[in-house]
């Protein structure tokens, strides 16, 4: 009971410390007011023009326990085809897959991309991705040096 009365009456003094605590019998002053914000207006779709009114010309599925495979076709131009298989990579099962898809873009211009994801990761190709500039020769010159003379390794004794 003394336990109570002494949690009491530091729950007491906290709240006299608290930020904004009233004592009863003390009239709450008004409130003030809070500006109105205008409402947001709602998007109610991402897409839209033809892509919004796109329909399904058609959609395959197929599932297996050792792989799965799907396909789909709209009227605007927007396809895709995958496949993956389960292949054993160092007695660890691993899904491969592979697949393509293809749009056109704002511009009219057409996409396309080819890929496999496997153990090796996503490897995707396209025309549209960026190629890198050839290594330059005297770049290819030092590292087949530095790759047909490796540093010698020599053994420390240890004293």
């Amino acid at each position: 009971m003394k336990f109570l009365v002494l949690a009491l009456c530091v729950c007491a003094v906290s709240a006299q410390e608290f930020r904004g605590y009233k004592p009863l019998g003390v009239l709450a002053q008004p409130a003030k007011p809070v500006p109105v914000v205008k409402p947001v207006p709602v998007v109610k779709s991402v897409v839209s023009g033809s892509e919004a009114d796109a329909v399904i010309l058609r959609s395959d599925t197929e599932v297996n326990p050792d792989g799965f495979s799907f396909g789909y076709e709209t009227d605007n131009g927007i396809s895709a085809q995958s496949s993956g298989s389960l292949k054993k990579v160092d007695n660890i099962d691993v899904l491969a897959i592979q697949g393509q898809y293809e749009y056109s873009a704002p511009d009219g211009t057409p996409v396309k991309f080819t890929y496999i994801a496997d153990e090796n990761g996503y490897q995707p190709q396209s025309e549209l991705l960026p190629v890198a500039p050839p290594m330059p020769e005297a770049i290819r010159r030092a590292i087949d040096y530095i790759l047909a003379h490796p540093p010698k390794t020599e053994t420390v004794k240890k004293l």
